[in-house]
């Protein structure tokens, strides 16, 4: 699709792209979060131990936050398939609609239904009826990730549909259309990824309360969990879940997957590239520095296996930014393979009893926080513009989707709006948040001395 900044297709792309970007900021922390609060309040259970109860009610409140900042930016999106996609939504909405209706009906209710309960409800219910709130919340969390994710897997693998009469689509296979196995990789590959945010999260505050020297318990907590989970959810994002994912790419989308490494000539013992540039004028990437054979290696098993280049595909079938997609995917990559270099430098140094007390890791873990974000927002950057120019992958055209009687003007004046709006909303939720962390958790804990945090 040539686009240009008068092109409302553009415009519509850029506004829905936004939006979704910033509310994902929200349920990937949730979806992270939500398993340690189970594993907290099962441990409460199991021992009695108080300090348990108090990590799951502080990180309760964290994880209400974000839930209900995810509840506001998400509603808007359901909308704009109307306002914005209206085509889409009239082609294939007979079937996405049905996993869109789910997560509504079943999952979202779910999680709503019992995070109250979770917050303030500890008194009440009990010990066990509250784990069995977490419980809830948690599997409401998942399940919400699930249905979601179904829809994305149909507009990139359609699977189990007809074409109707009037040339849209109909739901034909029930089974087919829940068991699309591109569902099950992405679904596994995601939620790892999501496990990555929540430890990273879980770890940064950790640091952050032993470098200020406070809630020395409940810091110990955090550590130590977070760097445990963090260590194999980072090791499962690589493999098997984004080893399968490059193998779904590679065999169901080979133009995305050229495009992801700047791959031009179709060759055997095909590259990935460490290092490089795109030049898709002269088709050609610049500068590589390369591990041979790795590409044919990752995306279909054997390092001779061959690899189809750009130059075999038409180019209205061609990714309309190669060159975003390619730094979006090696970014990612990239980040990755450093969560996983942290993770096993500090849990080294846990095993050996002296995490808490190395300072230089400490403050690696609680600046690296933000980095998991960066890593799943280009992550769903390389997923969503290498499907274009598709917005069911094979199927309809994305120049095809958009509304068409919503002019570009008129799209980007709502989409500074939303801008201003989310932009006040997350100074909210930075407040907030920052006045939970500075509470800290419930009962007070006794300072550490300076002197006690080293190099």
């Amino acid at each position: 699709m040539q686009a240009s900044l008068t092109d409302a297709a553009l415009w519509h792309r850029i506004h829905f792209g936004f939006t979704i970007t910033y509310h994902y900021l929200f349920p990937q922390l949730t979806m992270g979060l939500a398993w340690f609060l189970v594993y907290w309040k099962w441990r409460a259970l199991r021992t009695g131990d108080e300090k348990y109860h108090r990590a799951a009610r502080f990180w309760a409140r964290i994880f209400g936050l974000n839930f209900a900042v995810g509840v506001v930016t998400g509603i808007p999106m359901e909308f704009q398939f109307g306002t914005n996609w209206a085509g889409f939504s009239k082609y294939s909405g007979a079937v996405i609609g049905q996993t869109l209706a789910m997560e509504g009906m079943f999952a979202f209710f779910l999680e709503s239904a019992f995070i109250g309960a979770l917050i303030w409800g500890e008194k009440r219910l009990g010990p066990r009826n509250h784990f069995l709130a977490a419980v809830g919340v948690a599997t409401g969390s998942w399940l919400s990730g699930l249905f979601i994710l179904l829809t994305n897997a149909f507009m990139q693998h359609p699977v189990g549909y007809a074409v109707a009469a009037n040339g849209t689509l109909a739901l034909s296979d029930v089974g087919a259309f829940l068991l699309n196995p591109w569902a099950l990789v992405q679904y596994a590959h995601n939620q790892c990824a999501a496990l990555v945010t929540g430890s990273f999260a879980v770890a940064a505050m950790g640091a952050f309360y032993s470098l200020r020297g406070t809630h020395p318990e409940q810091a110990r907590v955090y550590l130590n969990t977070g760097t445990l989970v963090g260590l194999f959810a980072s090791l499962l994002v690589a493999f098997p879940t984004g080893d399968s994912q490059a193998k779904m790419v590679g065999r169901y989308q080979p133009v995305t997957l050229a495009s992801m490494e700047g791959l031009f000539q179709g060759t055997r013992l095909a590259d990935v590239s460490m290092i490089g540039q795109p030049n898709v004028s002269q088709q050609r990437l610049e500068n590589p520095i390369p591990l041979p054979g790795a590409l044919s290696f990752l995306a279909y098993g054997t390092f001779q296996s061959y690899v189809r280049g750009l130059n075999e595909f038409p180019k209205d079938d061609w990714p309309d930014n190669i060159e975003l997609i390619y730094y979006a995917f090696h970014i990612m990559i990239t980040l990755g393979t450093i969560f996983i270099l942290i993770m096993a430098w500090a849990n080294w140094k846990r095993w050996r009893g002296r995490l808490e007390s190395s300072c230089g890791l400490l403050w690696v873990l609680m600046l690296a926080f933000p980095f998991p974000y960066i890593a799943t927002s280009l992550g769903w950057m390389t997923a969503e513009m290498g499907r274009q120019p598709w917005l069911v992958y094979g199927l309809f055209r994305t120049n095809s989707g958009y509304s068409q009687v919503v002019s570009a003007g008129d799209t980007i004046f709502t989409l500074i709006g939303f801008v201003g709006l989310y932009f006040v909303l997350g100074l909210l939720f930075l407040y907030l948040t920052g006045r939970e962390i500075h509470k800290g958790p419930d009962a007070p804990d006794a300072v550490l001395k300076p002197q006690e945090v080293s190099v």
